[in-house]
């Protein structure tokens, strides 16, 4: 395989890398101009477009996440008479790419926390409810009080769900004691995994990070908050007392290939981290501070200071007990959608975006931002008799933090190939444009995605 991180390869990509940042600040801060004008208070919303379509259609949003949320301000923008409903009983909205900031002792807490109704349109009907069945074969739900909602067109946004469960002893109360840390949910569960790793990193002894099997939003946390904790022993100057260990349920690290090859060095040859192929979690002892996997050869139980428990991930029960799920095959129990349009494959009326759908790739903020465009594009043809026109090609992004202040900024497609943004910051390289970019500019650029701007 050719050596795409080579010196010499590197040094081609990044001539002229002082030009590259002088462009890159002169558009962040046009971007951020725009961001600032547009953010603050909701007064200055795109108009409705000029060929904005005319119905009365019954248009029903089930999770106000990031999906749902922009589905819902695209949406009323896009539409003329249509009556549009948002199904979610959760009033408090996380900018989830911030956790790992969080958990890792950058950011605040207060950073990630915000309000649903912030950003909710005025004309959309928000139902504060929990959906707990789909009848797609009656276009209606059901809602958790008992109540039914009917609907023209269905779009889901659910998110997904931490199966905390499937691991004998686990209990995500445990978060922040015994050592057990989880960057995955909200900022409790963050805040309280920085006090763990605050703590292994001033009293040291063995750190395990793990990963389970199948799908899982923001698949590069778990390396991010590994080798940030190995990072933050370098700083204190406790490298040395500190064993890092971390387990895969494969023989891979990250589903790029490139990116995949750079770690398989980097984790033990420059970090000292070590790699466990084909284990799985399935047990912990908070007690004893004892985890047990699986692998190839039997069970395996270690003992740990700290260990960092990734919960397996799977669509909420709503929708795996549905017919909209995948009935068999690599995506059984997500959303059933096809990849590029993103239309359900049995239910035309029925669209799907954010992490529940059933794709190859695809659970991350940037995807959202990919895919919700072409979900109302392709319900804006729907609703005018044509066929879908718009087509989602699997772009998803990981801004892969290395250490506080360095990263790679890691964008591809369905076929694994790097499709960057920029030309002038490098996907093959460490440098300091990716965590700038972390760190100030990519929550304004969420914001404006939840008000539909971007």
């Amino acid at each position: 395989m050719k050596n795409i991180f080579s010196k010499r390869a590197i040094a081609a990509r990044d001539d002229d890398i002082d030009t590259g940042r002088r462009q890159f600040v002169i558009t962040s801060a046009a971007a951020g101009a725009l961001a600032a004008a547009g953010l603050g208070g909701g007064t200055l919303l795109a108009p409705l477009p000029a060929h904005a379509v005319r119905t009365n259609a019954r248009i029903v949003i089930v999770g106000a996440g990031a999906a749902g949320i922009s589905l819902a301000s695209r949406l009323s923008r896009s539409l003329d008479g249509a009556r549009i409903s948002i199904i979610d009983s959760r009033e408090a909205h996380y900018y989830q790419p911030g956790l790992t900031l969080v958990a890792t002792g950058a950011w605040d807490s207060s950073r990630v926390f915000d309000r649903t109704e912030r950003y909710l349109p005025g004309d959309v009907d928000w139902i504060r409810d929990s959906v707990v069945a789909f009848e797609p074969e009656r276009n209606r739900v059901h809602l958790q009080r008992g109540t039914t909602v009917d609907y023209d067109y269905l779009l889901v946004a659910t998110g997904v769900e931490l199966d905390f469960a499937a691991i004998d002893g686990m209990d995500p109360h445990l978060i922040g004691s015994n050592g057990i840390a989880c960057v995955y949910d909200n900022p409790d569960h963050a805040v309280r995994t920085w006090q763990a790793i605050n703590r292994f990193i001033e009293t040291g002894g063995v750190g395990l990070f793990t990963r389970p099997p199948g799908a899982l939003k923001c698949a590069g946390a778990p390396l991010k908050v590994t080798m940030l904790t190995e990072h933050g022993l370098r700083k204190a100057a406790k490298r040395g007392q500190a064993q890092l260990e971390y387990f895969a349920p494969d023989q891979n690290l990250f589903s790029q290939p490139d990116i995949n090859e750079f770690l398989k060095q980097h984790f033990p040859h420059e970090r000292d981290i070590g790699l466990n192929w084909q284990h799985r979690l399935i047990a912990i002892d908070p007690g004893r501070r004892q985890a047990t996997f699986t692998t190839g050869d039997g069970q395996r139980t270690l003992e740990y200071d700290l260990i960092h428990v990734v919960p397996p991930m799977r669509a909420p029960a709503s929708i795996r007990q549905s017919e909209l799920a995948w009935g068999d095959g690599s995506f059984t129990g997500w959303l059933e959608v096809d990849r590029h349009t993103l239309q359900h494959q049995r239910y035309p009326n029925v669209f799907g975006a954010g992490d529940v759908v059933g794709t190859p790739v695809g659970k991350t903020a940037a995807s959202v931002k990919a895919q919700v465009p072409v979900v109302v594009d392709n319900l804006l043809a729907v609703l005018q008799g044509s066929e879908p026109p718009a087509r989602y090609n699997g772009y998803t992004s990981c801004p892969l933090i290395t250490e506080q202040g360095r990263g790679i900024l890691v964008e591809f497609d369905y076929e694994m190939k790097m499709v960057p943004s920029f030309g002038f910051i490098s996907p093959y390289r460490e440098h300091w444009v990716p965590w700038l970019m972390k760190d100030r500019m990519l929550h304004a650029a969420y914001n404006a995605m939840l008000r539909g701007r971007i």
